[in-house]
């Protein structure tokens, strides 16, 4: 196991559970406020380290409390920070987030500092992605910056992964060719294939064109249906186990960080898939994004081995 970096955003969650989604002009009352630290890049850091991979984030945030709260937080999942950066022009960007009784959830983001990271910033961590194993990119800073760090990272012989969200209806043609794994869910497959999702051919076909496109591989998340793997023209379904949902905030980050710590250790991409499903699972059993992420001390055995 050497290590893995993200480049990607850190927000603070303002979680509000309500009923129901509010309609349009209308004030609903919530039943519960919780705040917590997320973020894509920054939740898929935090549970590749919670697994037990060394981890380094490249990021930006504010210089005001949510800033230093997230930094502590990442010393305290034990997420390097030497490239966490300070922004004196931006607030920490933050995510008020809706949650039904169901376990559904909106999300608003505001990105704030991480709209200030610049090229030059993520550059001043080619070494660390140098001496890495998977480098991880999504869609909450600018495009170009995640284009600038996957090109980085393939120059210096990495590979990568791409979760790109959250959704957009087109990507750069650039994008897949640096994409070694490319990780939409399924709203995000729909958007960027302008198809619907209606059986699992579907999802079949959207895999085949990402890879058409340049992808090398592709992981299709499909919530409590597992995901759908296709790699070196192999195409599989990994379903997941039925749980009662909770919260399924922060899930699918879950699923990356938990997939680039399985695929760090040397475990093919199907059993990878199907070892992230279940810590993703797990995490829609409890409240919050990163809060509900589990450690590995509660995680069976057989999960967490090598091969």
């Amino acid at each position: 196991m050497s290590q893995i970096v993200v480049v990607g955003a850190c927000m603070i969650d303002l979680i509000s559970y309500v009923p129901r989604f509010p309609q349009m002009g209308e004030t609903l009352h919530g039943t519960e406020f919780r705040m917590g630290y997320g973020g894509k890049g920054a939740n898929q850091a935090i549970m590749a380290a919670k697994l037990g991979s060394k981890v380094v984030m490249v990021s930006k945030v504010g210089d005001e409390s949510f800033g230093a709260g997230t930094l502590e937080n990442f010393k305290k999942n034990g997420v390097l920070i030497d490239f966490v950066y300070k922004s004196k022009e931006e607030f920490s960007g933050v995510a008020p987030i809706f949650v039904t009784p169901k376990g559904e959830n909106s999300i608003v983001i505001v990105s704030g500092s991480n709209n200030n990271l610049t090229a030059m910033e993520i550059e001043k961590a080619s070494n660390e992605i140098k001496q890495s194993s998977y480098l991880i990119c999504q869609l909450e800073i600018e495009v170009e910056l995640s284009l600038i760090a996957l090109r980085l990272a393939k120059k210096l012989g990495v590979s990568t992964i791409l979760n790109p969200a959250p959704a957009r209806s087109s990507l750069p043609e650039e994008i897949y060719r640096l994409t070694d794994i490319f990780c939409p869910n399924e709203s995000e497959a729909e958007l960027l294939t302008g198809k619907k999702i209606n059986s699992m051919t579907d999802i079949e076909e959207m895999a085949k064109q990402f890879v058409t496109a340049g992808a090398k591989s592709v992981i299709i998340t499909l919530g409590e249906n597992g995901c759908y793997v296709l790699s070196n023209g192999i195409g599989k379904h990994v379903p997941a186990n039925k749980v009662s949902v909770v919260d399924s905030t922060g899930a699918g980050d879950a699923f990356v960080g938990a997939l680039a710590h399985f695929l760090d250790l040397g475990i093919d991409i199907f059993e990878s898939s199907k070892r992230a499903s279940a810590v993703a699972t797990i995490s829609v059993q409890g409240k919050g994004t990163q809060s509900s992420f589990p450690e590995r001390d509660q995680l069976p055995s057989e999960l967490l081995r090598s091969k």
